[in-house]
Order: C-alpha cells, then sequence, then structure tokens
C-alpha cells in the first residue's frame, strides 16, 4: 500500500469518476486505474463499486478511507520535520477576490510556504481541495453555512474559516439606464447580484472590470466589491444606491 495510491482512491471518491480524478492530479485516466487495481490487489479487496451517480466507495472502501487520510497526513507531517523547514500549503485562490483582502489573508498564512493556484471557478477549486490536490482555499461566500452564495459543492465534506468580510456596494453613474448590469456566471459578484431583490432588465457584461467600465458608462447598475466602487465614489464618477446588500465572507476552506 503506498501513498501515491492513496492519494488517487481519496482523489476517485471526491470526484466520483476516473477522468475527473486523472485531471484533478495531473495524470493519465490510465495510470489513476492501474493505481487503484494495484491497491485492491494489495488489500485483497474491492474499494470502490459503480452507481448511477459514479464511482462509490464499498464497505472496505469507506473503512479505507479515514485511515488514508490519517497516513497521508503524517507522511506529509515526517517530510515537514525531516526537511526541517515551514509546512508547504498549497492554496487555491478564487481570482475574483480584491487584491488588497488577498494580500491580508496571505498574511494570515505567514507560517506555511505557499504554493498558490488561481481558478476562475468554484467548482475547480472547491473539488481540488475535496480531491487532496489542495490542501486548502480562499474563496468568497455569502454569510452563513458554507455554500449559502449558492455553488454547489462537491460530495466530501468541508470545513472552512471566516477571515474577513467584503463588503458590497450598488452602484451606478448619475445618469444611468435602469437595468442590472450582471458579471461572469459564476462568478461570487454574479451569484450575489442574482440574490438581489430588484425587478430589472438584466444585461450580462462579463468580467468585473468590464462590468465596472459599462457602470462607468452608464449603462445600468452594478453590486461591486466596495472596494473597487470607493475610488469612483470619492470622485462622484459613480453613486452609491440606497440598497444594503449583505457583505461576503473571505473563508478559508480544506477538507473536514
Amino acid at each position: 500500500m503506498e501513498l501515491g495510491q492513496l492519494r488517487v482512491f481519496e482523489a476517485v471518491v471526491a470526484h466520483r469518476t476516473i477522468a475527473e480524478a486523472a485531471t484533478a492530479l495531473a495524470l493519465e485516466p490510465s495510470a489513476v486505474d492501474a493505481q487503484l487495481r494495484s491497491l485492491e490487489r494489495s488489500l485483497a479487496t474491492t474499494l470502490l463499486h459503480r452507481t448511477p451517480q459514479g464511482l462509490a466507495p464499498t464497505p472496505s472502501g469507506e473503512r479505507l478511507l479515514p485511515w488514508s487520510r490519517r497516513l497521508l497526513e503524517q507522511a506529509e507531517q515526517a517530510r515537514r520535520e525531516v526537511a526541517g523547514s515551514r509546512p508547504r500549503l498549497r492554496l487555491g485562490v478564487l481570482h475574483s477576490i480584491p487584491d488588497a483582502d488577498l494580500s491580508a489573508a496571505l498574511a494570515q498564512l505567514a507560517d506555511y510556504r505557499l504554493e498558490l493556484h488561481t481558478s476562475a471557478t468554484y467548482d475547480t477549486v472547491l473539488h481540488d481541495v475535496a480531491a487532496g490536490a489542495l490542501d486548502a482555499a480562499l474563496i468568497l461566500d455569502a454569510p452563513g453555512p458554507l455554500g449559502s452564495l449558492g455553488f454547489p459543492l462537491p460530495p466530501a465534506p468541508l470545513a472552512h474559516l471566516d477571515l474577513a468580510e467584503l463588503p458590497l456596494a450598488v452602484v451606478a453613474a448619475p445618469t444611468h439606464a435602469p437595468r442590472l448590469l450582471l458579471p461572469t456566471p459564476g462568478s461570487p459578484y454574479r451569484l450575489a447580484a442574482d440574490l438581489l431583490p430588484l425587478t430589472l432588465e438584466r444585461l450580462p457584461t462579463g468580467p468585473l472590470p468590464t462590468t465596472l467600465a459599462c457602470t462607468l458608462q452608464g449603462l445600468g447598475l452594478a453590486l461591486l466589491p466596495a472596494s473597487t466602487a470607493h475610488p469612483h465614489l470619492a470622485t462622484a464618477t459613480l453613486t452609491r444606491l440606497p440598497h444594503h446588500p449583505p457583505p461576503l465572507h473571505l473563508r478559508l476552506i480544506r477538507r473536514a
């Protein structure tokens, strides 16, 4: 029973398919399949079976999961003690987090040797944490349980720690069209905008910088991070509208 086999086993349980686990681990699907078969032979038991939802652990696989996590964590602890260096943290970062908020969060992780992996979508970063390809990730979410903003969660249980609040503002140019400008689908600001109780025409605009540019041109109103809107509010090129969306939470997530 090898550590690489256990990593493959955990990835397949998290992703439910050989192909998605191979992508998360940067391996060929044939290599993932071979590692799984070798692990099953070494234990003389079947660890996974097919279900309508994909691959799922058998009773033997369920018993192996907590052992796999403990063995991998102990191996990482041994590596750190032998190397005598700061522990490595493979950290996923949702790239829509404003720079100032990201810098403050990274400063709280100064005890780690950070290896940053940026991602455009929740799906990628959450599944990589669930599969063990990342140790943790920084994301934006609404107050409440993990996933309150509306993004889907992977099957593996995740824990989270709130590091900071990110205030939001509904803004518009002094003269603007009565429509709501919407950033890229699946982004935290699009998910938050979809929760606004506004009965307006909705106009998709793309990435956040494009949404800001369209707002400055008076094409509509938009929900933006307060830190992004502040310079334009200070010069009166944008005005703050009387809506009070709850702040987003900057969260550190990891496997439970």
